[in-house]
C-alpha cells in the first residue's frame, strides 16, 4: 500500500505550523499546560533530545518505488504505524472531546487510546464514532467491583483493548501548572469517575493487574514501563502488551528519554507488543522507534497540539501527514515496509544538533 495525502493542498503542511496555530488558538495556561513537564523538566527536554541524537543510517539503490507503512497492534489493523495516545484533558483543545479522537482515528486508519479521565463518557465516545478502533485506559481509583464496572461498560461499547495505566501512583511535581494555578481537574467535566477515589491509586500493584488480565477477555496493555524487569513482571501478570512512556516528561523527574530505554525494554518483553510515546512529532520518530523494536508510537502533545490548531480535520491531517513522512523516510532508508526496519539502521550521535 503506497500511501498518498488527498491532492488538496493540506491546511497545515508541516508540524511547525500545527505548533504555532494551536498557539494562538490556546489561551496561556493551557499551551504551558500541555507544553510542561514535570520538576525542572529534564526527561521533557531528554525525550526530544534522545529521539534527535539518533541518527539514520539508510542504503541505496534498493527498489523502493512501492513501500508500505501498514501494520497491526493487537490485531488492529493500522494505516500506519501510529496511534492517538489517551489524553484526560482532551476537552480543554476541542468540544468534541475524545469522540473527535475516535472520529479522526477511523477517518485516518489509527487507534485512538480514550481515557477514563475524558470528556464524554465512554458510551458516547464509541456511539460517535462506531467505525472507530479504541482502547479504553484506566487509573485504578476505586475497589474491584468499581474497576469492573467501568471495564464492563467499555467491553459492552465495543472498546478494542483495554489499557491500565502504571506510572501514576501519585502525581509528578508539575510546577507549571503550580505557578499558573492551573487546575486540571477541575478545568473539564469527567463522566466516567463517578465514585472514585483517588488516593486508591497509590496502592496498586501487580496482584490487580494479574486479577484485572484474568477478569477481562480484552487485551491488557499496561503503559508506563520504562525498566526491563517491569516488562518481564508484565509476562507474568497477563499482559498483552506495554507502551513505554514516562508520561510525556509529567510523572518522574529526571529520567531517561523514552527512546534511550526502548531497546532494552523491548528485549525484556519478549513476545508481547510494544509501543512507545514521548515527543514523537514528524516521520522519522517514527522510524527510529521501529527500528529499535517498537510496533508503534503513541503521539499525546502532536494530538492536542492539533485539535487546538484546527479540530478534527487537522488531527487527520497530522495522522496522514505522519503517514506520509514516515513512507518518504522508509524509502530513503531502502526499506519497503516497517518490517524491514533494524536496529543497523540508526546509529548514535555525542550532539543532538550538528555543530557549527
Amino acid at each position: 500500500m503506497s500511501v498518498k495525502i488527498a491532492a488538496r493542498m493540506p491546511t497545515f503542511a508541516t508540524a511547525d505550523e500545527v505548533t504555532d496555530a494551536a498557539r494562538a488558538a490556546l489561551p496561556d495556561e493551557v499551551w504551558e499546560y500541555v507544553n510542561g513537564g514535570a520538576g525542572t523538566e529534564v526527561v521533557l527536554r531528554r525525550n526530544r533530545a534522545a529521539l534527535d541524537a539518533l541518527l539514520l543510517r539508510g542504503r541505496v539503490l534498493r527498489n523502493v518505488s512501492s513501500v508500505r507503512t501498514d501494520t497491526t497492534f493487537l490485531g488492529i489493523p493500522l494505516a500506519s504505524p501510529v496511534l492517538l495516545a489517551p489524553i484526560g484533558t482532551i476537552g480543554l483543545f476541542d468540544s468534541g472531546g475524545a469522540a473527535s479522537c475516535a472520529r479522526a482515528a477511523a477517518r485516518a486508519g489509527s487507534a485512538a487510546f480514550i481515557s477514563i479521565l475524558s470528556t464524554p463518557s465512554l458510551e458516547e465516545v464509541a456511539a460517535a464514532a462506531p467505525d472507530a478502533a479504541l482502547v479504553y485506559q484506566h487509573y485504578i481509583r476505586g475497589d474491584r467491583g468499581w474497576t469492573l464496572e467501568l471495564v464492563r461498560r467499555a467491553e459492552a461499547a465495543g472498546y478494542r483493548a483495554l489499557c491500565l495505566t502504571v506510572d501514576s501512583p501519585v502525581d509528578g511535581l508539575r510546577e507549571r501548572e503550580l505557578r499558573l494555578r492551573f487546575d486540571r481537574g477541575a478545568a473539564q467535566a469527567q463522566p466516567n469517575l463517578v465514585g472514585a477515589r483517588r488516593e486508591l491509586q497509590a496502592a496498586v500493584t501487580w496482584d490487580e493487574v494479574a486479577w484485572l488480565a484474568d477478569e477481562t477477555a480484552l487485551p491488557l496493555v499496561l503503559k508506563g514501563i520504562t525498566h526491563p524487569g517491569d516488562a518481564a513482571r508484565a509476562i507474568e501478570a497477563g499482559a498483552a502488551a506495554i507502551v513505554v512512556s514516562n508520561h510525556g516528561g509529567r510523572q518522574l523527574d529526571p529520567q531517561p528519554g523514552a527512546i534511550e530505554v526502548l531497546a532494552e525494554v523491548v528485549e525484556a518483553a519478549g513476545a508481547l507488543e510494544v509501543a512507545v510515546d514521548g515527543g514523537f512529532v514528524r516521520g522519522n520518530d517514527v522510524v527510529k522507534a521501529l527500528a529499535l523494536g517498537a510496533r508503534a508510537v503513541l503521539i499525546g502533545r502532536a494530538l492536542c497540539l492539533s485539535l487546538a490548531a484546527g479540530g478534527e480535520d487537522a488531527l487527520v491531517e497530522t495522522l496522514r501527514r505522519l503517514r506520509v513522512e514516515t513512507e518518504r523516510t522508509l524509502a530513503l532508508l531502502g526499506v519497503t515496509c516497517a518490517g524491514e526496519v533494524a536496529a543497523t539502521h540508526v546509529i548514535r550521535a555525542d550532539w543532538a544538533t550538528p555543530p557549527r
